[in-house]
Parts: C-alpha cells; structure tokens; sequence
C-alpha cells in the first residue's frame, strides 16, 4: 500500500507520516536530504531525533534501488521527501526523467506499506526564473504520477490532515 502525504513547508507531513507508521513494528526511513549547510544539517539531525525505532537509509539519488531493497524486510517506510529528492537531482545535475521513471516503477513492485512526503510547491505565484518553473512543473508532474500509485492522499493543512483518496 501506498500513502502519499503532501501539503506546504512546517504543514505537519512528517509527523503525520510518523503517526501512520506507529503501529508498525519493523520500519524503515529513506532520507533523501543532504546536508549542504549548517541549517540543513540542524534540520536533519532533528528529524533523526523524532525515527526512534526506524532503520534509516540515507540516499539522495538512486532512492528507487533502496525502495527496492527494503521488499520482504520492512512493514512500512517513510519516504521523505520527493521534494528534497528531485532537488538533489537538479543540484547533482541528473537525468531527471530517467530517475523519476525509475522513481515511478520501483513503486510498483513494493509489498510493504510506502508512505511518501512531498510538497505543494505550485500553489502561489509563477516563479520568476525558468529553472524554478521547470522544478515545479516537474514536481507537479512527480506528484500526479504517485498520486495515481497511491491507494491513500492527505493533504496537511496547518497540522490537520484531509484525507483527498
């Protein structure tokens, strides 16, 4: 089963998705955040702090191999997040439509409970600099895909999340 949980930046995701894993007892937590600065690495080491009881696979880029990997081993993983995720592939200059593809077919074969964080990045003005459209164009489009894999959507406003599937 696939959860998705999207919404806006401090909108409460990843905390929702800690709750829907609690009951679970042999979890993962896929990472895809990379510590570029002071800031970053305060924000990462207080996330770590709030997965007591996961095993954490730290990866920004090939996170499909490690969805992959966790089959017949977890009960449920969080992935956190697609945003971060296709941000590294941006930064890190990637093919983007290679690893989303992958992205998007390791999803397919999971037989754990997957639930996935992302953002809704589009909601406000037009970017004004074309990288910055493109980024969330894509992750637009990122969203949609996984939203049609997922059995379950929330949308996190101010903390509440509203079940949309």
């Amino acid at each position: 089963m696939i959860t998705l949980i999207t919404g806006g930046v401090k909108s409460g995701k990843s905390s929702f998705a800690l709750k829907l894993s609690e009951n679970f007892e042999k979890k993962a937590f896929i990472a895809t955040g990379v510590a570029f600065d002071e800031e970053m690495k305060k924000r990462i080491e207080k996330h770590k702090q709030e997965r007591i009881g996961f095993d954490t696979f730290e990866e920004p880029i090939e996170i499909y191999k490690i969805i992959e990997s966790l089959n017949q081993k977890y009960e449920v993983a969080i992935l956190d997040c697609l945003t971060t995720y296709l941000g590294n592939l941006f930064y890190y200059e990637k093919d983007i439509e290679y690893y989303t593809k992958k992205l998007i077919d390791s999803l397919q074969r999971i037989n754990y409970n997957l639930i996935i964080i992302t953002n809704e990045v589009g909601w406000g003005i037009i970017p004004e600099n074309k990288l910055s459209r493109k980024y969330v164009d894509i992750l637009g489009l990122l969203n949609k895909k996984v939203a049609s894999l997922s059995d379950n959507v929330y949308l996190m406003v101010s903390g509440i999340g509203v079940k949309i599937k």
